[in-house]
């Protein structure tokens, strides 16, 4: 596969309607599921296509709620440059690999129940701790 940049090159786009912007969110997800075997093979990665494909899915439902259209249009235009990056083999495989990682993200706590643990911890974090 060549590297040809222009060949997903996409403009800046703003959806006039929630149905546009719909469209491109399944167009978006389209080209990243078609685009899974080819992602696997050039990146040699340890996993099944369907196993990626189910990653991508899960990344696309965790904003599946999102009604702004202008908060749409920016993930749009973040997942379209992810996939761009990827099929045109400008990434490293672990970057790659970071698509497939599950989000370690904690509920949402109150500032009463992080007064009670006693620290603040989501504030402060060393740089070089390897916390993420």
């Amino acid at each position: 596969m060549t590297t040809i940049p222009s060949r997903l090159a996409r403009t800046t786009h703003i959806s006039a309607s929630p149905e546009e912007a719909r469209r491109r969110v399944i167009q978006l997800y389209r080209d990243w599921y078609r685009g899974v075997p080819d992602i696997v093979s050039v990146y040699s990665m340890s996993v099944t296509p369907q196993y990626f494909r189910h990653c991508i899915r899960k990344k696309f439902e965790q904003n599946r709620y999102v009604t702004d259209k202008r908060v749409i249009d920016v993930l749009i235009l973040k997942g379209r440059q992810e996939y761009q990056e990827t099929m045109n083999v400008w990434k490293q495989p672990d970057h790659v690999m970071g698509i497939l990682l599950e989000d370690k993200s904690r509920p949402p706590r109150t500032f009463m129940q992080k007064f009670l643990e006693g620290r603040d911890e989501d504030a402060v974090v060393p740089a070089a701790s390897g916390v993420v």
